[in-house]
């Protein structure tokens, strides 16, 4: 039997270097390949899943839940299908119990350090996420009305404001006569951007990154124009290629980010207005005199807008109902440009058929014997014209 015993598969090791971190979209920027990510982020959204896929981290332990059941995530399905280990509602002890860059170990349930169990969670399976997510969907009108209530809250208080007239920041960047292509580093935004090439070629639109959209379109190989927002997930770098920063405060006076722009001490501009970043962003190209307003990877669904952790979608319906038929998603952009060819498209085909003819023409005895009757009779009639 003790043979039989040492003969037995053990279970795979789930370890790596610990990093820490309670803003997860902030903890990814520093992750290495087969890092344990440690977080505290409740229902983990789709976006912050992507950015951990993308970092090949080996697992990720969450100081809470990553499905209370408020309403279906597809955050945790997302990293169990792509081969991440997830240890659930570890507790908020996590964050002193584990030091950055501990060589942690997952046994289970259980983490450990230097061969000592320090702290204990729940082992994700897809199962046991399948399980939740279905019941998370029973939920979902619960939160739905609870939704719908904060949006009309906030629709009866500052509906006023919604046609008030908004005062514009000094901008050097054209936009009136313009197409603006407004981008958020959100939902399907890399596709997106691939599909809109051949429409950003033809009407070149004003780019405008709100916060890390800036960084998208520079990973795209776009340069922004403009860009807009608390600058709380915008690469430093990446405003040197802008032409214009402008932050958005709020009427109240709070301005995340203005420290972070003193601290790196740029020159920017502030636009004193409510809402999120994203509609904003909207709204400035639409008092500037933009022809038509582009989205790319913003937020349009309740589960988008409960991905984010926000309240409500007020600010943002007001804003759709400001832009009218002004505003259009990227998405519906593609379906236009699909099949649609384009000037590369018929050189192209021009050039391939002009290089068939002359192969025609090279291997064809009879076209030879055409053409070089042809060349005769041409010298034939020069010569008995000029002698």
């Amino acid at each position: 039997m003790s043979f039989l015993r040492r003969l037995a598969p053990t279970p795979a090791l789930t370890a790596g270097p610990s990093r820490l971190g309670r803003r997860t979209k902030d903890l990814i920027k520093t992750l290495n390949p087969g890092d344990i990510a440690i977080i505290d982020h409740a229902d983990l959204d789709r976006i912050a899943a992507e950015g951990l896929i993308r970092a090949q981290v080996t697992a990720v332990v969450n100081a809470t839940q990553f499905i209370t059941g408020r309403y279906p995530n597809s955050g945790p399905q997302q990293l169990l299908e792509s081969g991440v280990t997830l240890i659930d509602h570890v507790g908020d002890e996590v964050f002193s119990v584990i030091k950055e860059n501990d060589l942690v170990e997952i046994r289970g349930d259980d983490l450990y350090v230097n061969d000592q169990r320090v702290i204990s969670g729940k082992n994700l399976t897809l199962e046991t996420v399948n399980h939740e997510m279905d019941e998370a969907r029973l939920n979902i009108g619960v939160e739905l009305e609870r939704f719908a209530e904060n949006t009309l809250e906030y629709i009866q208080r500052e509906s006023d404001l919604a046609f008030a007239p908004i005062s514009l920041p000094s901008l050097e960047t054209p936009i009136a006569g313009r197409h603006a292509l407004v981008v958020v580093r959100g939902y399907d935004y890399r596709s997106d951007l691939r599909s809109l090439r051949p429409y950003i070629r033809q009407y070149r639109p004003v780019l405008i990154g709100v916060d890390g959209g800036a960084d998208a379109l520079l990973e795209a190989g776009l340069r922004p124009e403009i860009i807009i927002g608390d600058f709380d997930s915008v690469s430093e770098s990446t405003l040197e290629s802008a032409t214009d920063l402008v932050h958005h405060v709020h009427l109240d006076g709070r301005a995340p980010g203005r420290e972070q722009l003193q601290e790196w001490g740029v020159d920017y501009q502030e636009f004193v207005i409510d809402g999120t970043s994203e509609d904003v962003a909207m709204l400035l190209a639409y008092e500037a005199g933009a022809t038509l307003i582009v989205a790319v990877g913003t937020h349009a669904t309740m589960v988008e807008f409960l991905d984010k952790g926000r309240r409500g979608m007020a600010s943002t319906f007001l804003t759709r109902l400001r832009l009218g038929p002004m505003l259009i998603d990227a998405k519906g952009v593609n379906r236009l440009y699909e099949g649609a060819p384009r000037k590369r498209d018929w050189l192209i085909l021009i050039g391939s058929a002009l290089v068939v003819i002359g192969v025609v023409v090279a291997i064809s005895q009879p076209l030879q014997t055409v053409l070089d009757g042809f060349r005769l009779t041409l010298r034939d009639l020069w010569f008995s014209v000029f002698g």
